[in-house]
């Protein structure tokens, strides 16, 4: 049904407001006290309801209001609009993550998936018993689009400066390491620059520090590394260092991971690298949201329990 603007206009909420408490009380001096106004106040606005209606509404009757036929009859839908528009603007309850039933979605690359995913999933057991959470593959591009569309609840990558529609909370940052298979690779300290370049490099195409990073950083010493193969994911990077002797740089919070899971030795790199600040990304419009806002706050609770096992250093959580 299209509303009629231009009626609407010339009528405002707390008139259809003082008529149903009119209607409710018969009296001008009780309805004036509810209505918290006074009664020349109340007796103004009546004046305006009934112009605007072009009906008398409410005719006094000794020391009550008697309501005409137009009032009784408009009386139901004006109550009904009111409790609608009660209903609406009430604040809603607070987010029941023990009894929701739904699915929570996170859009995270690779590194960050294997490292905060199961975390997150065991957490969210705990609290939402009866809720789904699904990784979405995502990239630096992807996740504004990704957002846009509410295919996902937040995400979380290396981001660069948001839309005004967008919001971004700083996470962690991270630096960038060694990371080689012991058998492989023997050696008694971190490696040095001309290990470094000695020996054969394995690169993830996925990793937040690119390869021009490392290039830049070694052409500045006059020195280069020889990278003999390249995986798109890092569960594919233990069993190729495990394979040959060789090196790779990755995201220190996948490398401890990886350490644990695989034997593999973590050790700084002789040159300095760029560190990635790691954040997380939603939109402004679920800002107030409960249930978007509980989910934002559980995931960095869950990330400040997974940092200092990674050893990486902490920004929680100063918005940008």
């Amino acid at each position: 049904m299209t509303i009629n603007d231009a009626l609407l206009r010339n009528i405002d909420l707390n008139l259809l407001l003082s008529f149903s408490v009119l209607m409710q009380e018969r009296n001008v001096s009780r309805a004036a006290e509810r209505l918290l106004v006074g009664q020349p106040g109340l007796s103004a606005a009546l004046k305006r309801l009934r112009d605007t209606l072009g009906d008398e509404l409410f005719v006094r009757v000794g020391r009550g209001l008697q309501p005409t036929p137009r009032a009784l009859a408009i009386a139901p839908a004006i109550d009904a609009a009111l409790s609608s528009i009660e209903q609406a603007i009430r604040p809603p309850d607070a987010f029941d993550p023990a009894n929701w039933h739904g699915e929570f979605r996170v859009s995270m690359c690779d590194n960050l998936e294997r490292a905060f995913f199961g975390p997150l999933a065991a957490r969210l057991r705990k609290v939402a018993p009866h809720a789904r959470l699904a990784s979405i593959a995502g990239d630096i591009k992807a996740p504004p689009h990704l957002l846009d569309d509410g295919a996902v609840d937040f995400s979380v990558s290396v981001h660069g400066e948001p839309a005004s529609w967008h919001m971004r909370i700083p996470l962690f940052v991270q630096a960038m390491v060694c990371i080689y298979d012991p058998a492989q690779v023997r050696l008694d300290r971190s490696p040095t620059l001309d290990d470094f370049v000695r020996l054969p490099h394995i690169a993830v195409t996925a990793a937040g520090t690119t390869e021009n990073d490392i290039g830049d950083a070694l052409a500045s010493l006059g020195r280069s590394r020889n990278v003999i193969a390249t995986v798109q994911r890092y569960s594919g990077l233990p069993a190729a260092l495990s394979a040959m002797p060789s090196l790779a740089i990755i995201p220190e919070s996948i490398a401890r991971l990886m350490a644990d899971l695989h034997g593999l030795m973590v050790a700084a790199p002789p040159v300095s690298l760029p560190r990635d600040s790691v954040s997380m990304l939603y939109r402004r419009v679920d800002e107030a949201e409960g249930r978007s806002a509980w989910f934002r706050q559980l995931f960095i609770d869950v990330v400040d329990e997974v940092l200092p096992q990674t050893s990486c250093q902490s920004v929680l959580p100063a918005a940008a």
